[in-house]
């Protein structure tokens, strides 16, 4: 499952990577966990970043469930075998076979957190995009339920989830949220988008594309918010050496010690005949996405 993710990307680095305006502001959070408020891209105002509810009900509920999760493969890969490679059975779940056809969306996120099957949060990890492609798309889906004793809309989501990769296996757990390649984002938020290929959007990513690092279980606290929640307490899964890595993840509590960066830059320039003078006690710095000043600006 994926039950905590973080947003801390600054609105206006939102609007410019999905192309949308912020109806209202929000807060980083780099706890996002069920029945908070966080931004999504909707299919039906695919120009605009909506804040709803994490948390999924049913319009046709008569109680509010907070469904977090959508297994793509419904009860069909009940084992959650990482091989699997049938039937998306999401679309036969009368839970989700509607928001599925036609309310999905773009959940907005810097990074999720997981942990093993057996200790879950009591042993977290941070996963994140090694190569700074952040803020990315978590696959999602909507709907509005209205509060039978209130009369009160809520609009919320679910995180849908596939089978696990070499990376979640590594932090031993049996699940992934399916994060969704940039250039099918439209597609996905598209009702006309056939349905073959919204079921071929369900699979699985590029470990490669990620790496992850353990955190604090201090973070099982949904109240518990603030950047010192991803602070590491141990190595990443994949090894990272390079400065620019560093320099592109030290904003978000991933960079590697200053000293060991260090060395792995003087290496790295002195390869490319750039002059590095350790004197200064600076690295060089490069104009990444990492680069957005303080994690909650």
């Amino acid at each position: 499952m994926c039950g905590r993710y973080v947003t801390v990307s600054p609105i206006k680095a939102v609007e410019q990577r999905f192309n949308v305006k912020a109806s209202k502001p929000w807060n980083s959070n780099t706890n996002v966990s069920h029945g908070d408020c966080a931004p999504v891209v909707a299919s039906d105002n695919p120009k605009e970043v909506q804040l709803m509810q994490f948390g999924f009900t049913p319009g046709w509920a008569k109680k509010q469930y907070y469904m977090i999760n959508a297994r793509a493969e419904g009860d069909r890969n009940s084992v959650n075998d990482p091989s699997y490679t049938g039937a998306m059975g999401i679309l036969d779940k009368p839970m989700f076979r509607k928001a599925i056809r036609s309310q999905r969306c773009l959940v907005v996120a810097d990074a999720f957190i997981e942990g093993p099957e057996r200790e879950k949060l009591s042993k977290p990890y941070v996963i994140y995009p090694r190569e700074g492609t952040r803020p990315f798309a978590l696959a999602g889906i909507w709907d509005d339920w209205c509060d039978p004793s209130s009369g009160e809309y809520i609009r919320s989501f679910a995180i849908l989830t596939t089978v696990s990769n070499s990376l979640t296996q590594a932090i031993g757990h049996q699940r992934a949220p399916v994060i969704l390649n940039p250039d099918k984002e439209r597609e996905w938020l598209d009702p006309n988008t056939p349905l073959g290929d919204i079921t071929s959007m369900l699979r699985t990513w590029d470990a490669r594309q990620f790496n992850a690092y353990p955190i604090s279980p201090i973070i099982r606290d949904p109240r518990c918010n603030g950047s010192h929640l991803l602070e590491p307490v141990g190595q990443r899964i994949w090894p990272e050496f390079t400065h620019e890595i560093h320099s592109t993840l030290e904003v978000f509590g991933m960079g590697e010690s200053q000293s060991r960066s260090r060395r792995a830059a003087e290496v790295s320039d002195t390869s490319r005949g750039v002059r590095y003078d350790s004197s200064q006690g600076t690295l060089p710095r490069h104009n990444t996405w990492g680069h957005q000043g303080s994690l909650f600006e």
